[in-house]
């Protein structure tokens, strides 16, 4: 008999506090009648690292895009670091490191001459060095970025993103296009920022990242956010329910129930040897319940992402 029980994580901090890093009341955004998000409420905590989940189309970017203060909302209060990113200035921006999902560096440079170039914009910048192989592109430092494959430019805009050291980074899938090493020196580094008590609200399509880095997860969909809790607590009524499944002269069974040791008893009691064949009892993963959590939710009628054709980034 085997079974799958989601792995244990800390929790993070008990409640937000009365000074979370981002606070969103009733936050929305339409485009041309389509409403992207809808009435969003969420508190990400000081020093925790958050990852925001759900399909494309489901409003993560455009939501993402307001707390960075590059996106009017038509409604609703945000406050990120004390401040409302709309009328926000210099000084908070200096404080907030963005890496978006397209790249902005220059071309006509190298790697290290343009890491070398952007650390005079931060007071106290995160060493050249350090940066290159925290993203993976020590060996790429002397190639000019033109020049640099997709998941390298990729990587020098997350190195970019958190050059000065901020209180509080977004990161909109930030190892898009990176190779499975690269991505793991990526998840040191966020775990190293955390660690030095930088905020991080990090969207991504990989669950094994959010499982890996994220304190607590938030999955949205139709622009409300469905639920939110660690990873390994996430959908805990789904997680509850557990198949059986079994052999019963030569034909496969298969039983969900909220009480499988009962149905194990009866099952045991009926092969008296202790062998019951093919039986196995699994419980949802974190996949499973990501799944069955945006599929209770209508998606946005745009299948491929959440800002529309034309709109202005």
């Amino acid at each position: 008999m085997t079974t799958t029980q989601p792995a244990a994580r800390p929790a993070g901090p008990a409640d937000p506090g009365p000074d979370p890093a981002v606070r969103v009341r009733g936050l929305v955004k339409s485009y041309g009648g389509r409403t992207v998000v809808d009435g969003l409420d969420l508190d990400v905590r000081r020093g925790e690292c958050f990852a925001l989940l759900g399909p494309n189309g489901a409003g993560k970017t455009t939501a993402v895009e307001i707390l960075e203060g590059v996106r009017s909302r038509d409604a609703g209060e945000v406050t990120v670091l004390g401040e409302d990113p709309a009328t926000a200035g210099r000084l908070w921006r200096d404080r907030v490191g963005v890496v978006g999902q397209t790249t902005g560096a220059g071309n006509a440079l190298t790697v290290r001459e343009t890491l070398d170039h952007h650390a005079g914009y931060h007071g106290v910048p995160r060493g050249t060095g350090e940066l290159l192989e925290a993203v993976g592109l020590t060996e790429a430092a002397g190639r000019r970025v033109d020049r640099l494959s997709g998941g390298q430019r990729r990587r020098l805009e997350v190195a970019l993103g958190v050059q000065g050291r901020p209180e509080l980074v977004f990161l909109d899938e930030p190892t898009t296009g990176m190779d499975p090493v690269a991505r793991r020196q990526f998840w040191a580094l966020v775990e190293g920022m955390r660690d030095g008590g930088t905020t991080v609200l990090l969207t991504t399509h990989y669950l094994d990242e959010a499982a890996h880095l994220a304190d607590r997860v938030g999955v949205l969909a139709g622009g409300r956010l469905v639920e939110v809790a660690p990873p390994a607590e996430l959908g805990a009524e789904l997680r509850r329910t557990a198949t059986v499944r079994w052999t019963e002269d030569g034909v496969p069974r298969e039983v969900a129930t909220t009480e499988p040791s009962a149905l194990l008893r009866d099952l045991l009691s009926a092969h008296p040897a202790g062998e019951v064949p093919g039986l196995a009892v699994t419980r949802p993963d974190l996949e499973e319940v990501y799944l069955r959590l945006v599929g209770a939710v209508p998606a946005a009628t745009s299948p491929l992402s959440d800002t529309p054709e034309g709109a202005s980034r």
